[in-house]
């Protein structure tokens, strides 16, 4: 089949078969890294998105920071800008999205991004040591994930977000029967056969995995902010790392 022929080094299968159209084929990279095109994907939204993610990060006492996984749009070059290059980390497994975002921060940094911490890596298995970053930014990840890869996600990025860290997440909300785009069937059929594993996440508590992660390496969430948008199809959420009680 054609999906497999982007299913090599180090690819993840569910990435090549399902999202080979959109975040592995040139052609598709090209087409859909435009803020117009990603502002239309997301319902006229990706701004607002963008901006309450970047309202949580906090530069100054955030420091060293991992954007986990690539997105398209301004996201990476917006946060970077807010941070010395060498507390700017950002993973991907794929590597036309690193060389893509690699651009971008160029036209941040210019010849000073020799420095830049891009680096290959599948989010199930984050090669940083423990407790090494202060704060995670996940930008509409967790949904494109199988179950299993999610929960392996939850325990690396758990494993490396020290005690007194922040996490933020960007996604979708839970299944909201009053929303006009979960009440209407066609939309939800056309978006859970480009998003297969989307449904499955709509109906998991993410915090409550999280949670329950962090008390397994004896940590703990101290605190968490939600931020809903667009009445509550996406949310944008701050959950703050402690020590273990």
């Amino acid at each position: 089949m054609f999906w497999q022929r982007f299913k090599c080094n180090g690819v993840p299968e569910y990435l090549a078969r399902h999202y080979w159209w959109a975040y592995l084929w040139r052609i598709g990279v090209v087409f859909f890294d435009h803020q117009t095109i990603v502002n239309i994907i997301l319902f006229g939204q990706y701004e607002k998105l963008a901006n309450h993610t970047l309202e949580r990060f906090d530069a100054k006492s955030d420091g060293n920071t991992l954007q986990l996984t690539c997105v398209y749009g301004n996201l990476s070059t917006k946060l970077a800008k807010r941070l010395p290059i060498e507390a700017f980390h950002l993973a991907d497994v794929a590597t036309i999205q690193l060389n893509t975002t690699r651009k971008k921060l160029h036209k941040v940094w210019g010849d000073n991004h020799a420095p830049l911490n891009l680096v290959r890596l599948n989010a199930e298995s984050l090669a940083y040591q423990k407790n090494c970053f202060s704060c995670i930014v996940i930008f509409f990840l967790f949904h494109e994930l199988p179950t299993e890869a999610r929960q392996h996600a939850i325990e690396e990025i758990v494993r490396v977000l020290k005690p007194g860290g922040k996490l933020i997440i960007t996604e979708y909300s839970n299944t909201n029967p009053m929303h006009i785009l979960h009440r209407f069937p066609p939309f939800r059929f056309v978006l859970s056969s480009l998003e297969p594993y989307l449904p499955g996440f709509l109906e998991e508590n993410l915090l409550e995995k999280i949670s329950a992660e962090a008390t397994r390496q004896n940590k703990s969430i101290k605190q968490t902010n939600q931020t809903n948008i667009f009445n509550g199809f996406y949310r944008v959420v701050e959950i703050n790392i402690a020590e273990g009680v």
